[in-house]
């Protein structure tokens, strides 16, 4: 790949790997970088952009993650064949459920105003204090309660409303906004429940829940909304394709 163009804005402030991965992604896309093709090593790739070789390295990982790339003993990274080269697409609950013909439900518990205290504010790279839109629902499936979601997202990212957050997912109304989501920084766990949630999930107080956190960003690196959700583990469970480096 050294005729591969990669122009860098060192003055952005979309990471520079981001933009790195961006670029051999969209030379992906057009073809540029057949299946098949191998990418100069780290060392090459580094001394050629000026970077160093742990940005590369983080570039390079988050095309492999996503699908695009292979690290191959012997080989080195090569771009996959085309039936994995498609990325992984940034869904939420809504479309997950309603894509496996179990028509969702939602009932917004609140929406309001708040301000960024300092652990919200460093999650969305906003100053503190900065006004952020809070929303808290809960998702049915079948007719039975699923998920508790709580989401943050910065003044002005989209038009919500109780509404329309009751007859269509978060993500489907942030992409109708214009919103283009690109990349996801999340986070899978499990604990007790407390009593609340266990009052409105329908579950025993301390049934296990799965915890999913979650920070998605659009294609200029900027947050655009902070999720902290639990799910039934009861009826929820997560499936990840796994691929061999």
């Amino acid at each position: 790949m050294s005729n591969l163009e990669i122009d860098l804005d060192r003055s952005s402030p979309v990471p520079l790997y981001f933009q790195v991965a961006e670029q051999i992604s969209e030379a992906i896309r057009r073809g540029d970088l057949p299946p098949g093709s191998r990418l100069d090593n780290e060392i090459l790739l580094a001394d050629r952009l000026g970077l160093s070789r742990p940005t590369i390295r983080q570039a390079i990982q988050y095309l492999v993650d996503k699908g695009l790339l292979v690290r191959k003993r012997g080989v080195g990274t090569q771009v996959v064949h085309g039936q994995v080269k498609r990325s992984v697409e940034l869904t939420s609950l809504y479309d997950d459920l309603r894509r496996a013909g179990q028509e969702p439900g939602t009932r917004v518990l609140s929406i309001d105003t708040v301000a960024a205290d300092d652990g919200m504010a460093e999650v969305l790279g906003l100053p503190a204090g900065t006004e952020l839109l809070r929303v808290e629902r809960l998702r049915y499936a079948a007719g039975e309660p699923l998920a508790l979601l709580h989401n943050w997202l910065p003044l002005g990212t989209a038009p919500l409303s109780a509404s329309a957050l009751e007859e269509r997912g978060l993500y489907e109304l942030l992409r109708a906004a214009g919103v283009r989501m690109r990349v996801a920084n999340q986070r899978i766990g499990a604990r007790a429940a407390t009593p609340a949630e266990a009052r409105l999930l329908d579950e025993h107080r301390g049934a296990p829940l799965l915890t999913m956190v979650r920070t998605t960003y659009d294609d200029q690196g900027r947050a655009v909304e902070h999720g902290s959700h639990v799910y039934r583990a009861s009826h929820y469970s997560l499936e990840v394709t796994l691929i061999e480096r």
